[in-house]
């Protein structure tokens, strides 16, 4: 079983930067892909950025340009740096692992756009 641990999420004013941190509890080697999802107040849960083992990396176009998502293989951890925030992007933000028929979450981390 892995854990994966969310953090870096808070109170930002529009136009400014975050960035998160999924860190786990194992090697992030063996996965597949791993990537950030987000949830808003009564919508489902979406995809965000997605990395894959190789290095390959996916955005949702509504972030295309100003998230970057990234991992450390040495620190087991995946970031998701997150610059010229608007308030649409107010959600709690998840860490997501994928290899195979194993898919694991974080708790989640929340992170709110305003003024």
């Amino acid at each position: 079983q892995v854990q994966l641990v969310e953090s870096g999420g808070g109170l930002v004013q529009p136009g400014g930067s975050l960035r998160l941190s999924c860190a786990a509890s194992g090697s992030i080697l063996s996965f597949n892909r791993m990537g950030w999802y987000r949830q808003a107040p009564g919508k489902q849960r979406g995809v965000v950025a997605l990395i894959t083992s190789g290095g390959n990396t996916n955005y949702a176009d509504s972030v295309k340009g100003r998230f970057t998502i990234s991992r450390d293989n040495a620190k087991n951890t995946v970031y998701l740096q997150m610059n010229s925030l608007k308030p649409e992007d107010t959600a709690v933000y998840y860490c997501n692992a994928y290899r195979g028929r194993e898919d694991y979450w974080g708790q989640g981390t929340q992170v709110t756009v305003s003024s």
